[in-house]
C-alpha cells in the first residue's frame, strides 16, 4: 500500500535518526506545512484564523511546555498558566521600556523570564515529587497571578490591571491583520516544536525520561537530578512563556493576570492527557480537541435539541464530556489521541495482512 516502507533502505546512523525516517511521512509533514502554512491563510475567513486556529496553535505551544515537563521529565505542574502570564507580562514591559525593542527578541527575553521563575519554583521538585509536587506548582499559579495583580509597575500602573499588547512589527512590517498574525504564530510554533522534538531525542531528553521512569535508578547510573529537573522547569517555562506572549500579542490583544487564571492550567493539562503524555504530536491533538469540542457542541446541541434544554446544558455538557473523555484515555489509552493515530500507521504497514 501507500504507506508501506518497503525498500527504503537506511545506510548511516543519520538517515536512521531522522525524524521522519520514512519517506511518505517527510512527504506528508511538508504537505502539512504548505497546508497550515500558505494554503490555509489565503483561503479561511477571520472567525477561523482568530477564533480557532491561532488559539489551538497557542495552547499546542504550552502543551508541548507541560508535556516535556510532565510527559518526558514526569514531573508534575499545575502552574502553567502562571508562566504563560510570566511571558505575557514580560514581552509588554520589555516592548514598553526599551526603546526600539525588536519583537522577536522581546518572545525570547519572555521566554526566558518564564524560564528563570519555572527554575525557582522547580527547586522543590528536588526534594518532593507527585502529589507533592503538584501542590508546590499549584503555589506558584496562585503566587504569580497576585504579585502581577498586587505590583501595578507590571501593568504600568493601569487602574483596572488590563493593558493593551502593543503593535506587533517586525523589519518594518506590521503584523495587523488575523491572516499576518496566524502566519506569525504558525512561524514560531513550528520552530519550537521541531527544536523540542530534536531535544526529547536528544541525551537531555534521555535524561528526562531516565529521570522520569526511576530518579533513584537515574542517579545510580550517573545522571545528576538536581540539573535535570530543573532544566526540565526551565524549557517547560521558556516554552510556556512565549505561549503566554503569543496568547497576548497575536490572539487577545490584551494582557491581564486574570487571563491566566487556574482554569487554564487545568485546561493545558487537559491537552496533554486526551492529546497523550509524553508526545509532541500529542500537544496539538489535544490544543486541536480542547478548542474545537465547545465549538462543535455550542452548534450540535442547539441543532438536536432545539431550546428544550436551556442555553446552560451545552456548558455543563462539556464538562462531563471532558471528565469522561479524560478517565476513558486514562483507563483505556494513556497515551491518548496520539497513540491511537500510532497505531493506525502500524496497521497501515501491514494491511492487507493479517496482524
Amino acid at each position: 500500500m501507500l504507506y508501506r516502507e518497503a525498500g527504503q533502505f537506511k545506510s548511516s546512523y543519520a538517515e536512521d535518526g531522522r525524524i521522519f525516517p520514512i519517506r511518505q511521512d517527510r512527504i506528508g509533514f511538508a504537505l502539512l506545512m504548505l497546508a497550515f502554512g500558505v494554503v490555509v491563510p489565503l483561503l479561511a475567513n477571520e472567525y477561523w484564523l482568530k477564533a480557532i486556529l491561532t488559539p489551538v496553535l497557542i495552547f499546542s505551544l504550552a502543551a508541548i511546555g507541560l508535556n516535556i515537563l510532565t510527559g518526558y521529565a514526569g514531573q508534575l505542574s499545575l502552574g502553567s498558566a502562571a508562566f504563560m502570564a510570566v511571558g505575557a507580562f514580560a514581552a509588554y514591559n520589555f516592548i514598553l521600556r526599551v526603546d526600539g525593542m525588536p519583537f522577536l527578541l522581546a518572545l525570547a527575553l519572555a521566554g526566558l523570564a518564564a524560564a528563570l521563575v519555572g527554575v525557582l519554583f522547580g527547586l522543590p521538585s528536588l526534594r518532593i515529587k507527585g502529589f507533592y509536587l503538584a501542590v508546590a506548582t499549584l503555589a506558584a499559579q496562585f503566587f504569580i497571578v497576585w504579585v502581577l495583580v498586587k505590583f501595578p509597575w507590571f501593568s504600568n500602573h493601569s487602574s483596572s490591571g488590563v493593558v493593551t499588547a502593543q503593535e506587533v512589527r517586525i523589519l518594518g512590517y506590521a503584523f495587523v491583520s488575523p491572516e499576518a498574525k496566524y502566519v506569525l504564530t504558525f512561524a514560531v510554533v513550528a520552530v519550537l516544536a521541531l527544536a523540542a522534538k530534536n531535544l526529547v531525542r536528544s541525551a537531555t531528553g534521555r535524561a528526562w525520561m531516565a529521570v522520569r521512569d526511576m530518579d533513584v535508578a537515574a542517579q545510580v547510573i550517573g545522571f545528576r537530578l538536581m540539573r535535570t529537573k530543573l532544566l526540565a522547569f526551565a524549557v517547560s517555562s521558556f516554552y510556556c512563556g512565549v505561549a503566554g506572549a503569543l496568547y497576548a500579542y497575536t490572539y487577545i490583544g490584551t494582557v491581564e493576570p486574570e487571563g491566566f487564571n487556574l482554569d487554564l492550567s487545568f485546561k493545558i493539562l487537559f491537552m496533554i492527557i486526551i492529546g497523550g503524555v509524553g508526545s509532541i504530536l500529542g500537544a496539538f491533538l489535544g490544543a486541536a480537541f480542547i478548542v474545537l469540542l465547545p465549538i462543535l457542541l455550542d452548534n450540535l446541541v442547539p441543532a438536536l435539541f432545539g431550546d428544550a434544554l436551556g442555553a446552560g446544558f451545552a456548558s455543563n455538557l462539556q464538562l462531563i464530556i471532558f471528565g469522561g473523555l479524560i478517565i476513558f484515555f486514562l483507563i483505556v489509552e494513556p497515551h491518548g489521541l496520539a497513540r491511537l493515530w500510532q497505531i493506525a500507521k502500524e496497521k497501515l504497514r501491514l494491511w492487507p495482512f493479517p496482524h
